[in-house]
């Protein structure tokens, strides 16, 4: 077997089912096996996909085991030489996978590598690549410098902006939203570390493949992220739980910089945690005030899109504008791309996923992101309707 894909499940089985059909999309010329482990959806996630997806392996949990974990239990029984860990709400391009594989096999030395991984808005994702968190590294994030200098190889290491988003580089911290990870070098230095629930195991197991003298890499084949970045991460919750993981992180690897260390990262989750609550009461009373206005859509595809997603989109908000392209990737291969005279009218292009291929709709919108058109796309053979934060 040649790849072995995890996806860790936890209530979210439309844009699951669109992850997986971005998969199996893909052009692999060669053996894939596919895991998703369940940590005890709601949502029916289980019988839902099982039915159509039957060549899928699945485990059901019994309980939230966290993200560690559950990915570690297909690990072991999946057969690959690479492994790659594969967040939910993501759409692989259809050459992404095999890209993947051949910067793997290329380079004999790579522990693992991620890939471009877009925002909903068509931007670059920072987290597509980051240097590793030294105390100094962390310390030049948590104080802001990181931001004020991002392109500096000293100030602005955490994200290495500084690297051209469209080449292939080698990076420290690959983002555990897409690892690919060579067999050998997990037999070697280790599964996740279930010690970490949520964030920060990707940080860790990135680590200790470079003490194991492996390096990672990144690859500009691009992929989609919806909830990465539409995530309310300056909410209490959020912050907490990422920046004790950073703590966890510290502690393991850095311990002997004792106090000087563990101090200033626990003053930073209490304090960045304090702000955040204060700031998200802010915004619940700023909310019920006003419910925030639908995405205009502009839909680009086939006419039964055009009249079904249309139509229904309509129905759910009858006063927002709506306008339509009509168009297949054969007669249309440049989408949206072929009215910049909307682009300033819409906030949000949906694509027919049954007309258009991954890839153009991820490069269409890539062409986009300067002007924040959010994506949407729209099935016939689901019938659902997805963006960042509604299904329909």
């Amino acid at each position: 077997m040649d790849l072995s894909i995890v996806i860790v499940n936890y209530n979210v089985k439309h844009y699951l089912e669109q992850c997986l059909d971005s998969v199996f999309r893909s052009v692999c010329p060669f053996d894939m096996e596919v895991f998703v482990v369940d940590n005890v959806s709601s949502d029916g996630s289980i019988p839902y996909l099982k039915e159509r997806y039957p060549q899928v392996h699945f485990i059901q949990n019994t309980e939230n085991v966290g993200f560690a974990r559950a990915n570690n239990q297909a690990i072991r029984l999946s057969t690959g030489r690479y492994v790659l860990l594969l967040n939910p709400d993501t759409i692989v391009g259809e050459h992404t996978l095999v890209d993947s594989v051949r910067l793997m096999d290329s380079h004999p030395e790579a522990g693992g590598s991620g890939t471009r991984m877009l925002r909903t808005d068509g931007s670059f994702a920072l987290e597509s690549r980051r240097g590793l968190p030294t105390p100094f590294v962390a310390f030049c994030k948590m104080s802001g410098l990181t931001k004020l200098f991002p392109l500096s190889h000293t100030f602005g290491r955490y994200y290495m902006r500084y690297l051209d988003e469209n080449v292939e580089n080698e990076i420290e911290i690959i983002s555990g939203a897409y690892m690919m990870l060579r067999r050998e070098a997990l037999d070697k230095v280790g599964l996740l570390d279930e010690t970490f629930f949520m964030y920060g195991e990707d940080i860790d197991l990135s680590y200790r493949l470079l003490k194991a003298d492996y390096k990672n890499y990144y690859s500009p084949s691009p992929i989609l992220h919806y909830k990465g970045e539409s995530t309310e991460k300056t909410s209490f919750r959020y912050v907490y739980t990422f920046y004790n993981a950073m703590q966890l992180f510290f502690n393991k690897h850095f311990h002997s910089y004792g106090l000087l260390v563990s101090l200033p990262i626990s003053a930073a989750i209490w304090i960045r945690s304090a702000f955040a609550y204060l700031g998200n009461q802010f915004r619940r009373e700023s909310r019920s005030e006003r419910e925030a206005p639908a995405y205009r859509p502009l839909f680009v595809g086939s006419e039964e899109m055009l009249h079904e997603a249309c139509v229904s989109y309509q129905r759910r908000y009858p006063n927002v504008p709506v306008s339509c392209i009509l168009g297949t990737e054969a007669t249309l291969p440049e989408g949206h791309l072929s009215r910049p005279d909307l682009w300033d009218t819409f906030d949000m292009v949906v694509y027919d996923t049954d007309n258009y291929s991954y890839s153009t709709i991820l490069s269409n919108l890539a062409a986009t992101a300067s002007h924040n058109l959010r994506l949407g796309t729209w099935s016939a053979r689901t019938g659902r309707f997805i963006n960042e934060n509604v299904v329909l």
